[in-house]
C-alpha cells in the first residue's frame, strides 16, 4: 500500500515523498516536486512489486543523503582531519539543501537542480579600487569544487559501505573553467622582492621565498617542515603530507641548500619545526611578513602561490619538460603544466631540430 507526505526543505522548497508498502517486498520510497507525479510513480511502483517487476535496491531507500554525509564527515576526522576543514562549508551546505533526499532518488535531475542554486550564488570580493566589499557570483571552478566534493561521498558510499549501486554524480558535467593562471615574477620583480624579504619583520621570511622559488613547493608544505624531513647531506626534503596524498621527495640545491645549512645553525632546541612560532607548538604565520615585502617590492596582484607558477615557469624556460615539470611539483597528470607549455617552445624547438638533424643530416 502506498502513502504519500508532503514535505518542505529549510530552502523552502516542497517535495513529496511516497513510500509503498507490499509484503513480501522490501520498502520503496521516492521523492518527486509534483503530486501527480508521486501518485503516478506509487501506483507503477506497487503495480511492478505485484507482478514481480521491482528490483530497486533496498539499501539506498533506507539512508538520507544526510545520513550519507554525516558517515563521511565521521570518517573524514578520524583519517583526515585537515581535510573536513577544508570541506566542511561546503558538506554542510549539501546536507542542507540536498539532506532529506532518500539515496535511492538521487537522480541527475535532483542534483543538477541544486547545482543550478550553487551556480546562482554570489560571494563577497573586495573591490580593489574602492576597498569596498561588493557581491560577485560564484566562480565556476567553485562550482566544480561543490560537485568534486559529492562526487567523492558518493564514491565511498558505493565502493565502500555499498549504500548506492552507483555513484550518480559520475554522470554529472562539470562547468568549463576559465584557463588557469599564470602569473610569475619578473626578473626585476624577483630581485625587488627578495630584497624586500631581507627587511621582514620575521627573520627568515628570506629563507621561506627562496625555497618556494627554488622548489615549488607550497606554502602549507614550507611552513611545516620539519629537521627529521631534512637531509642535508643528500640535499633533499621529504614531504609527507602533501595535497595529492602522496609522499613527495624535493631537490634541495644551490643557494636554497646554503642558506638551509646556515638555518641549522641556529635553529630552535625545543621544537623540530624549520619554521616555528613563537610558542614552537605550529607553523609561523607568515602573511604579515609577506604582504609587508610585496607592498615594499611595489609587486601587485601577486599571491604566495604564484612562487609555486614561478618555479614552474623558470623550470619551463630553462629547458625542462611538461613531465619533470610534473614531477618537481607533485603532480600525478600533465593536465595542471600544461599552462607553462608555451614557455619551453624554444627547449620543443631544440628537440625536434637535434632529432630531424640525426635522422635527416645525411640525407
Amino acid at each position: 500500500m502506498a502513502s504519500i507526505q508532503k514535505r518542505k526543505a529549510p530552502s523552502g522548497e516542497v517535495s513529496y515523498r511516497v513510500q509503498v508498502r507490499l509484503k513480501g517486498h522490501p520498502e520503496a520510497r521516492a521523492t518527486f516536486k509534483r503530486l501527480t507525479d508521486a501518485r503516478m510513480w506509487a501506483q507503477s511502483t506497487e503495480a511492478a512489486m505485484r507482478e514481480r517487476r521491482y528490483f530497486k535496491t533496498s539499501v539506498s531507500q533506507k539512508h538520507t543523503v544526510a545520513e550519507m554525509i554525516d558517515r563521511y564527515i565521521d570518517k573524514l576526522k578520524r583519517e583526515r582531519p585537515k581535510r573536513y576543514k577544508d570541506t566542511a562549508t561546503t558538506l554542510n551546505w549539501w546536507k542542507q539543501n540536498l539532506g532529506y533526499c532518500v539515496l535511492a532518488d538521487l537522480s541527475r535531475s535532483v542534483i543538477t537542480d541544486k547545482i543550478d542554486l550553487i551556480a546562482k550564488r554570489t560571494v563577497e570580493r573586495i573591490d580593489k579600487e574602492t576597498g569596498i566589499k561588493r557581491p560577485v557570483p560564484i566562480s565556476a571552478s567553485r562550482v566544480n569544487r561543490y560537485i568534486a566534493v559529492m562526487s567523492h561521498v558518493c564514491t565511498i558510499a558505493t565502493n565502500e559501505w555499498e549504500w548506492l549501486e552507483d555513484n550518480p554524480f559520475r554522470k554529472i558535467k562539470k562547468l568549463q573553467e576559465p584557463r588557469g593562471r599564470v602569473r610569475f615574477l619578473s626578473d626585476e620583480e624577483r630581485n625587488s622582492l627578495l630584497k624586500a624579504c631581507k627587511n621582514a619583520p620575521y627573520p627568515h621570511t628570506y629563507l621561506i621565498i627562496v625555497l618556494a622559488i627554488s622548489t615549488g613547493m607550497r606554502k602549507s608544505e614550507i611552513l611545516n617542515i620539519r629537521w627529521r624531513d631534512v637531509d642535508l647531506d643528500k640535499g633533499k626534503i621529504i614531504l609527507h603530507e602533501t595535497k595529492n596524498k602522496e609522499r613527495r621527495v624535493v631537490p634541495l640545491t644551490g643557494h636554497a641548500l646554503s642558506l638551509v645549512c646556515e638555518h641549522r645553525k641556529i635553529r630552535r632546541i625545543d621544537t623540530d619545526m624549520l619554521f616555528p612560532s613563537q610558542r614552537g607548538d605550529k607553523a609561523y604565520e607568515i602573511k604579515r611578513s609577506w604582504e609587508g615585502a610585496l607592498k615594499e617590492a611595489g609587486i601587485e596582484d601577486f599571491r604566495f602561490h604564484d612562487l609555486r607558477h614561478s618555479a614552474a615557469s623558470y623550470l619551463a624556460m630553462n629547458g625542462a619538460s611538461l613531465a619533470e615539470i610534473a614531477e618537481v611539483l607533485g603532480h600525478k597528470t600533465l593536465a595542471m603544466v600544461k599552462r607553462y607549455a608555451h614557455l619551453s617552445d624554444a627547449h620543443t624547438s631544440s628537440v625536434v631540430n637535434s632529432m630531424n638533424e640525426k635522422v635527416f643530416g645525411n640525407v
